[in-house]
C-alpha cells in the first residue's frame, strides 16, 4: 500500500509539472515573404534578359514597382503549364512548387518590399 502511495505521488508530480499557467504556447509567425529578401532573387533568375532593361523587350520586373504592378500577371502566367500559351518563363521548365508559393505569400502579405 505504502509503494502505490509513493508511486502515486511521484506519477502525480511528474504530471504536475509540466501544468504551468506562466507557460505561453509558442506559435511559429510564418516567414514574411518580402520583394529584397525572396521575389527580387527568383526574378533575376528567371526572367531575365527578356524582363530585365536593356536588353529585354517585355514588361520590365528589375524592380519592386515593375514586379509589383504585374503581380497579378506573374502569377497567372507562372501557374500555367509549359505547353499553354503564355506559359513563363518561356522555354524553360516550369517553376517549383514553391518558388510559385512565394510569389502568392508576397501577394498576400501586402506586397511588402523589405
Amino acid at each position: 500500500m505504502k509503494k502505490i502511495y509513493i508511486l502515486t505521488l511521484i506519477v502525480a508530480a511528474v504530471a504536475l509539472q509540466n501544468c504551468s499557467t506562466t507557460k505561453q504556447a509558442q506559435v511559429k509567425k510564418p516567414a514574411t515573404v518580402t520583394y529584397a529578401s525572396n521575389i527580387q532573387g527568383i526574378l533575376t533568375n528567371n526572367c531575365s534578359p527578356c524582363h530585365f532593361p536593356p536588353q529585354g523587350n517585355k514588361e520590365p520586373l528589375n524592380t519592386y514597382a515593375g514586379a509589383k504592378s504585374h503581380i497579378d500577371q506573374i502569377i497567372d502566367r507562372i501557374n500555367r503549364n509549359p505547353n499553354e500559351r503564355g506559359f513563363m518563363p518561356a522555354k524553360h521548365p516550369k517553376l517549383a512548387d514553391s518558388t510559385i508559393t512565394a510569389f502568392v505569400k508576397w501577394k498576400e502579405g501586402g506586397l511588402l518590399e523589405k
